[in-house]
């Protein structure tokens, strides 16, 4: 399996395709394979370089010791090593929800890199909680949750108690179908390293919306109608974001490469299609 090794962290990709490159990062208790599994990153493969990376804490990326890295900024300096390892001056960052965290705190500060951005499901605060002491305490149930339960429990769970991130997934016909996806997904995890990265990464409800004027890319900004958690931030985002473009899934909740995977590649393609038309040239 492909690796780069970046300070005390071996870091887990896998590359398909060729053309202009498109790097895809994963959210909070996925890894590649929610791009993989449904499909996606196979479509977009078809006509574009795509690279997709396990974060900190998630699927084959190993840390060894101390700081583990467990925050925005470092997953974020990741995505830029992987980029610089693999030769790309510029490229496309797909992401959905904690990856897109990582993403657009990094554009707020520098996007020259970004030959756009596609965040799906996803906002601008390490934290959708605003209230400090209220985030703390979900995030520490969270936590537990993954240390005292198995992947099976979990799931087993979820039917009954989905949540704000599972939600659309359980009221749709498809139900047990797409929570089988999630859960072969998520099994490649290790449980108490999600747990820890669960305990450090979410800790800033700020969303900084003056620095969101700061994202000089194409952005495309995706989410479901049923995504409760992050409705808000992404209309929020769009609003912020100079070279913006919203886009609202009628009848589907967070995981949207799951719930929606033909139409959301389909979304991408076109959006990546304008955007390379006009683009300069990529390392």
């Amino acid at each position: 399996m492909p690796y780069f090794t970046r300070e005390n962290a071996r870091i887990y990709f896998s590359e398909q395709g060729s053309g202009a490159p498109v790097i895809a990062v994963h959210g909070l208790m996925e890894n590649s394979a929610y791009w993989r599994m449904t499909g996606v990153t196979d479509r977009l493969a078809g006509e574009y370089h795509v690279v997709s990376m396990d974060m900190r804490g998630h699927g084959n990326t190993r840390v060894t010791g101390e700081p583990a890295g467990y925050d925005a900024e470092t997953v974020a300096a990741d995505i830029i090593a992987l980029a610089d390892h693999l030769g790309f001056s510029r490229f496309h960052l797909l992401t959905h929800s904690t990856g897109g965290f990582a993403a657009v705190r990094r554009a707020m500060k520098d996007s020259t890199r970004f030959a756009s951005l596609i965040l799906t499901d996803t906002g601008s605060a390490t934290s959708p909680i605003r209230d400090v002491e209220k985030s703390r305490k979900f995030h520490e149930a969270l936590a537990r949750s993954f240390e005292n339960f198995t992947w099976d429990a979990i799931f087993e769970g979820l039917k009954t108690r989905p949540g704000p991130f599972f939600r659309g997934i359980m009221e749709s016909a498809r139900a047990e179908e797409m929570l089988q996806t999630a859960f072969e997904v998520a099994r490649q995890n290790n449980r108490h390293e999600v747990a820890a990265f669960v305990r450090s990464f979410y800790t800033d409800p700020n969303p900084y919306r003056e620095g969101l004027a700061n994202i000089g890319c194409p952005t495309l900004i995706v989410y479901g109608e049923k995504d409760d958690f992050f409705i808000d931030s992404s209309r929020m985002m769009a609003e912020h974001i100079p070279d913006s473009r919203l886009t609202e899934y009628e009848g589907v909740g967070h995981m949207t490469a799951i719930e929606a995977p033909d139409r959301l590649t389909g979304d991408i393609l076109a959006f990546l299609r304008d955007c390379t038309g006009s683009a300069r040239a990529y390392g």
